[in-house]
């Protein structure tokens, strides 16, 4: 393993518990992770700003309470770009009801500049 995906995959463990981060603690967990105009665009998001970076996450939590994200296989990375799969999940043995892969961008202090998200399962009526 290169010292780069090393890298990666630490900031992925970072992002991962940014997602997983309780209301109290969110704002310094964005603001640790997140470059300060960081962007996030998924199928049904598009914002920019570590304040908007946080309301999603909130909303997030709101819509599957007691749910967390867990890092689905390993993380590829070469240079400022790194690609992974998550699921959320609510700690059972069952399938993971949302499953998906994101693609990020890092800037020149290790902080995520861009995320850039895929669903591959959600259940109906969640996108």
């Amino acid at each position: 393993m290169s010292m780069s995906t090393e890298r990666h995959e630490s900031v992925v463990a970072r992002y991962l518990a940014v997602w997983n981060a309780g209301a109290e603690e969110l704002d310094s967990a964005v603001a640790d992770v997140f470059a300060e105009d960081g962007t996030y665009t998924d199928p049904i998001a598009d914002v920019r700003g570590r304040e908007e970076l946080a309301a999603v996450i909130t909303a997030t939590h709101k819509q599957f309470p007691g749910f967390t994200f867990r890092l689905a296989g390993a993380v590829d990375g070469h240079h400022h770009v790194a690609r992974f799969n998550w699921e959320l999940t609510d700690g059972s043995d069952g399938p993971a009801p949302v499953v998906g892969f994101d693609v990020i961008t890092l800037d020149d202090e290790g902080r995520i500049r861009s995320v850039y998200g895929f669903f591959d399962r959600v259940p109906s009526g969640a996108a």
